[in-house]
Formats: C-alpha cells, structure tokens, sequence
C-alpha cells in the first residue's frame, strides 16, 4: 500500500493490452481493495467448490462455467455487468488462478476494469497433488467460510 493506504495495482496492472484485462493482483492486494471498498470481489469457481472447499463471505458467487460438465455459464455476462455498475472494478478469484484470468478478460471485454487474482483461493497443487500448501487465499490467511 501506499504512504495515503490507497492499495496500488500490481506491477503487470499497467500491461493491460498485452493481457488482454487490466492486471494481476496477488490475493493481499485484492484484499485490500475489496475491503477498502474499491473493487468487487467475483468468485468464478463452480457452485461446488463455493460450497464444499470454502468461500469468500464478501465475494459475488458467478460461476465462469457449471458442474457438471464445465458448460459455459449463460448468466455470466449479466452477472459481471451487475457487479460493475458504476464502474466499479472487479477482482476475479478462482480456484488457482487460470479460470480467473478468462473470466477478468471476458468481463473487460464487457466494459469492466477486471483483474485476475493470483494464486487462486487453494494455490497451485503440491508434488502430491494437494492444494492449499502452496499460496492461495486460504493460505494467505485472508477471510473466508466453509459451510
């Protein structure tokens, strides 16, 4: 953050081109916006793993795609639109990362100021195939539930 504690972008924020959305947060920086009240979280995970790894009680549950079968959310364009009125910028998180990073691209393609979230709220899985040992929202100690 800096010295005034406006949180600032990640480094890669000003390659939005390149990209293809407005930038890269780490799971602290997103935080930070999101309790700060500049930027709305949207958690792209399927409804499932929302429900059954855990979730962020702030974030604006909109599945990129459905279980079963991974289909193509139809309701994800409107939801994104519905999470930017006024402009406000959006924070994508996923389960690692990737998902989020198509999820900030189509919402910037719809108008929004959209970022990808680092890491993902379980991190990269481990040499055991485990995740939530290597980053990762939960890891980092940032809110979140499990029901």
């Amino acid at each position: 953050m800096s010295a005034d504690h406006t949180p600032s972008p990640a480094p890669s924020s000003t390659n939005a081109a390149p990209l293809g959305y407005a930038g890269d947060l780490t799971p602290q920086q997103a935080w930070a916006w999101v309790s700060a009240g500049q930027a709305v979280m949207v958690d792209v995970r399927t409804d499932a793993e929302r429900e059954w790894v855990g979730f962020v009680p702030e974030a604006v549950p909109l599945a990129w795609k459905q279980w079963p079968g991974m289909a193509m959310n139809p309701g994800f364009d409107d939801g994104v639109r519905a999470a930017a009125e006024g402009g406000k910028k959006l924070v994508m998180l996923c389960r690692s990362g990737v998902r989020s990073i198509a999820a900030a691209k189509r919402a910037t393609e719809l108008g929004a100021e959209a970022y990808n979230i680092l890491e993902g709220f379980e991190g990269d899985a481990d040499a055991d195939k485990h995740r939530g040992r290597i980053g990762g929202w939960k890891l980092r100690g940032l809110p979140w539930k499990q029901n």
